[in-house]
């Protein structure tokens, strides 16, 4: 049973990526997303530059996805570079009905937002499991300074516990003996939150700590989500606009709907 679930999320992962090759043209400016799906993502886009001759430039939002585009031959330049891009295609650890999300889950959070920022177009693969019916079940990253961490892990848990959410535990990821560095040099706090209320007021909460660099809540920044399915289906949703009304006896998926239109 395992075994084909696995193969399952493995058949709509490649799916989702497949098909977001589909928003690319010839001469755009792409951001490469990090983790599974979109690094499944990369190595379609090659294949297509390949296959159609297309002159792309492409912004990495990782040391591991610049390693696996440059080995497939792909033109990478630096966001100083082009300034602005067409279009940016990542994965996403959880994905809201209003199509906000839970990134960060590779340790890519700050680059990955820095280019989605700069992105005219952010479109999001993943499989089916991401979508929930709120953010926070998976642990929230929140990238810091190396310099006073454990006095910004400790304003952090205080401010947590005057926030509208379900837990206030913080850990360094890696342990406090070898912490993981993510490409910038710095360390993650994995959040275990439970459920978030109100992702907006925490995302600004956070943010104003000192020593607080960036969260993993990536909010009114996906335009599209490419949903692939175990079966090798997709479905593809567009975000209407911003504002979305809830409807509690819906499940996330069908929720996910209300906030955007079909492609």
């Amino acid at each position: 049973m395992a075994t084909n679930s696995r193969v399952g999320a493995n058949a709509a992962k490649q799916a989702a990526a497949a098909r977001a090759v589909h928003y690319v043209e010839d001469g755009m400016r792409i951001g490469l997303g990090s983790g599974t799906t979109a690094s499944i993502f990369v190595r379609e886009l090659a294949k297509a530059v390949d296959r159609n001759d297309w002159n792309v430039s492409c912004v990495s939002t990782s040391s591991n996805t610049a390693r696996i585009a440059d080995d497939l031959g792909l033109k990478l330049v630096s966001l100083n570079e082009v300034g602005q891009l067409d279009i940016v295609v990542d994965g996403a650890d959880e994905i809201a009905p209003e199509f906000n999300l839970l990134k960060g889950g590779g340790g890519a959070l700050l680059q990955e937002k820095i280019v989605a920022a700069a992105s005219e177009k952010m479109v999001v693969v993943a499989d089916r499991t991401k979508l929930v019916e709120s953010l926070g079940s998976f642990p929230l990253p929140v990238e810091i300074t190396r310099f006073g961490w454990m006095s910004t892990k400790n304003r952090l848990e205080t401010a947590l516990g005057r926030s509208d959410v379900g837990g206030t535990n913080c850990r360094i990821r890696g342990g406090e003996t070898s912490p993981f560095l993510t490409d910038e040099g710095n360390y993650i706090l994995d959040l275990s939150l439970g459920w978030i209320g109100d992702p907006y007021k925490l995302d600004a909460e956070i943010q104003s700590i000192p020593g607080v660099i960036e969260t993993g809540l990536f909010l009114d920044l996906a335009t599209t989500l490419v949903i692939g399915l175990a079966n090798g289906d997709v479905r593809e949703l567009r975000r209407r606009s911003f504002e979305h009304r809830k409807q509690p006896s819906a499940s996330a998926e069908e929720r996910v709907k209300t906030g955007g239109e079909h492609v």
